[in-house]
């Protein structure tokens, strides 16, 4: 089989199954949005840069932090939330992908995650503060306004990660780029 011609650093497979999967985690964020606090996109991020590595975890983050604007609208905070947490999510999960084995490490990756979940909403309630301009009170009352959102989120990603990364890991392995 003759290997796919390269463009800049990436076969037409690679763009094919980096592009795929963006447009699926955005419709299953998408239909998972009106459920508060049930979010796949994090085990989905998780188990894809896992198993790909930092360079296609990082352009998916990318391309899924640009694109979701189009279908959830344009807030320049989301963006620079989501462009600064999942390229950082990718970066971690594809580098930990080189380093642990699994299933052996699925706790450990349940718990990275969900301090990875804690941390999102940190990022968010220093930079949207930031962005607006708020006093310290909002600033304190929006950090507060977040735990009721932050918690379930957490919950949903420990039980996401624990019951679906493996299954989504040997999905991608499948299907693993050359």
């Amino acid at each position: 089989m003759k290997a796919s011609p390269k463009i800049t650093g990436f076969t037409a497979k690679d763009v094919v199954i980096i592009a795929v999967f963006v447009a699926a985690t955005i419709a299953v964020q998408l239909a998972l949005s009106l459920v508060p606090g049930v979010e796949l996109v994090t085990v989905l991020f998780a188990a894809f840069s896992f198993s790909y590595g930092v360079k296609r975890g990082t352009l998916a983050a990318t391309a899924f932090s640009l694109l979701r604007q189009i279908v959830f609208g344009f807030y320049p905070t989301v963006l620079v939330l989501y462009l600064i947490y999942f390229n950082l999510f990718a970066l971690l999960f594809g580098l930990l992908g080189k380093r642990l084995k699994l299933p052996a490490l699925l706790p450990l990756i349940v718990v990275i995650a969900c301090v990875c979940t804690v941390c999102f909403s940190l990022i968010d309630c220093v930079l949207t503060p930031l962005w607006y301009g708020y006093s310290e009170k909002a600033t304190a009352a929006y950090f507060k306004a977040a735990l009721p959102f932050t918690i379930p989120q957490v919950i949903c990603t420990a039980v996401s990660v624990g019951v679906l990364f493996f299954p989504l890991y040997k999905l991608f392995k499948l299907k693993k780029l050359s």
